[in-house]
């Protein structure tokens, strides 16, 4: 008989349990990284490195001074932003000795023209007295390239004595300059899915991915127009009484190496108006080095239901007056973002207990001026100094004592007072192009005072046959939806192929496909771990919807047409512009969209846009 061997203790196997992730404590968290809140912590870890605030402790942990930490989705501080031209006011007071040479791509504006643009493809829906009034100009002589400069630029339209710059590289520039003080941190690649809200307060938030939870006493929210958090606040404490989020735009552009042959100094700065459509609006701006940045604004009050930012901006760049500069050039880049054109009627409860809001997505921006970026770094540096000021008294972050130092900061600044003159603005553009060019001016040369009267109902786009009913038979309509349908690809091209628009002849340089685009624009990146941003809550709701505004405002294709006609999504193609959310035209309950618009890493991947 064989030896017995000792019987061995046999490992059990335990079932893997989740690792609850442990809170983490802090005592001001920020989220989103943008003007705002570069202009908050600018002026804060100044504060913090003072003498003065070398008295002031952590809360959270006493003995070692505030814990500051900022939360950025993109995966670097310089994604997904834009270019601008700005008079940058509130950022030269709080860098009085800058220098444009500080900062790539950045320049004074050392020209500036407001250009009326003729529609030179006969193509574009021009109404009657723009018509008679663009023949007009050619009769008389004084038209150039198919374009006229306006001689006088209105004083709320100049921005002579600013800069311009790219947005990703000054956010770079001014996030270092921040991380130098040692004051604070700023955490890219780190998105917010929501706000801590317990009895009534903000506690802190919770980070997409894990769920971690991050617990502050005060909590800034400034994620921008489309920032999950800041609509998450809106949904809890609703908005105040009249106010309402109602107008929007989706901004695209090229950044483009200028050719030779062009000879446009930099800091040129172009405004135009009336092509690709009357709707909407265009800039062209020149940076160091012979590079341009030339874009468009699409606006949610715009009549078409077929929205493609990408097709109309490839017009524009080929219209005349611009394309003498530009026939030669190359793309380096392209990027899009949503606007929230709301202004000062879309400012929501700027603070709350142990929070507040600052940036364009506390109302901040400025639709008769054209202007975001400064007036969203004041509202960054008001916060901070209201922030100081609570830290010298010893007092909580409540409500009523961020509403004492805060909010009447900025209800005394210049920025309210100009806010109050744009307010009504562009109401009417809700009752036609007419209407809004003349509420424009009646408030910028009245100081507000008289404005185009909103109408009770708010413009929504027509139907793909009404919107072509001049240009396209109704069963022509039919046909082509049929058609794209059936390929899974959207509806814009056709549509605008056969009503007569100028097809684009791709070089490969500067006019290329849309998918080019994304690769030459930084290449989105979506971690194959992260779930889907975009989500459709309700799919039944997709099936009669005949517009599909979602699809064709897409900036990066990332929305196409799906089976049983509910869209179907490539989150390798989405630039994280949230266009589609706010033009989906079904609710599941009253302002609520029923696209949602999740926080989540990715987007485009480039310092110049």
């Amino acid at each position: 008989m064989d030896e017995l061997s000792p019987q061995q203790p046999q490992e059990i196997e335990q079932p893997e349990m989740p690792v609850e992730p442990k809170p983490l404590d802090a005592d001001i968290l920020c989220v989103g990284f943008g003007p705002a809140t570069g202009g908050f912590l600018t002026t804060l870890t100044r504060f913090l490195a003072s003498e003065e605030g070398m008295a002031v402790q952590s809360r959270a942990f006493p003995g070692m001074p505030p814990q500051v930490i900022c939360y950025e989705r993109a995966d670097d501080t310089s994604f997904g932003v834009s270019g601008v031209v700005t008079r940058a006011r509130a950022f030269k007071a709080s860098f009085p000795e800058f220098s444009p040479a500080e900062v790539p791509m950045a320049a004074a504006v050392a020209g500036e023209r407001l250009v009326f643009l003729l529609d030179p493809t006969g193509a574009a829906r021009v109404p009657w007295w723009m018509r008679v009034a663009g023949n007009a100009i050619e009769a008389l002589g004084i038209a150039r390239n198919s374009a006229f400069e306006v001689p006088y630029i209105p004083p709320f339209l100049h921005k002579g004595d600013g800069f311009i710059f790219s947005l990703g590289q000054l956010n770079q520039w001014v996030g270092q300059q921040v991380m130098m003080t040692g004051m604070a941190q700023i955490w890219p690649a780190s998105p917010v899915a929501e706000p801590l809200v317990e009895d009534g307060a903000v506690k802190g938030i919770e980070l997409a991915g894990d769920g971690t939870e991050v617990r502050g006493e005060l909590t800034v929210i400034g994620d921008g127009p489309v920032g999950a958090v800041s609509r998450r606040i809106d949904e809890i404490f609703g908005m105040p009484e009249g106010h309402r989020r109602d107008e929007w735009a989706v901004g695209m552009k090229f950044v483009i190496d200028l050719p030779e042959s062009c000879d446009l100094a930099e800091g040129t700065v172009f405004h135009t108006i009336g092509f690709p459509e009357p709707e909407i609006f265009g800039f062209f701006y020149v940076h160091p080095g012979r590079v341009a940045s030339a874009g468009i604004f699409v606006p949610s009050w715009f009549e078409s239901p077929v929205r493609t930012a990408y097709r109309y901006l490839q017009h524009f760049i080929q219209h005349p007056y611009l394309w003498r500069y530009l026939k030669g050039g190359r793309l380096r880049s392209w990027g899009a973002k949503s606007i929230l054109e709301s202004g000062r009627h879309g400012e929501p409860y700027l603070c709350g207990e142990g929070y507040a809001r600052i940036g364009e997505g506390s109302g901040s921006t400025n639709v008769l001026t054209g202007s975001g970026v400064d007036e969203a770094w004041l509202t960054g540096v008001q916060l901070a100094e209201a922030v100081a000021g609570i830290y010298k008294e010893d007092l909580p972050f409540t409500k009523a004592n961020l509403q004492a130092k805060y909010e009447a900061r900025r209800r005394s600044s210049w920025l309210e007072e100009e806010a109050k003159v744009a307010e009504r603005a562009r109401s009417g553009f809700q009752s036609g192009l007419f209407a809004g060019f003349t509420g424009m001016a009646l408030a910028g040369f009245t100081g507000g005072k008289m404005a185009w009267p909103r109408p009770k109902q708010d413009k929504r786009p027509a139907t793909l046959e009404q919107f072509y009913r001049t240009r396209l038979s109704p069963s022509k309509v039919r046909e082509l939806r049929a058609k794209c349908e059936a390929e899974g690809t959207a509806l814009h091209d056709a549509l605008m192929d056969e009503a007569g628009w100028p097809k684009i002849e791709h070089d490969g340089e500067l006019l290329v496909t849309q998918q080019d685009a994304l690769l030459m624009g930084g290449k989105v990146q979506a971690p194959s771990d992260a779930p889907d941003h975009v989500v459709i809550r309700e799919p039944e709701l997709c099936l009669d919807c005949q517009n599909r505004l979602c699809i064709e405002i897409c900036s990066g294709e990332a929305l196409r047409p799906g089976e049983a006609g509910v869209p179907a999504f490539d989150r390798e193609k989405c630039v994280h512009c949230g266009a589609c959310m706010w033009n989906c035209t079904r609710e599941i309950a009253p302002g609520v969209s029923n696209i949602a618009f999740c926080a989540g890493p990715g987007g485009l991947h480039s310092a110049e846009n």
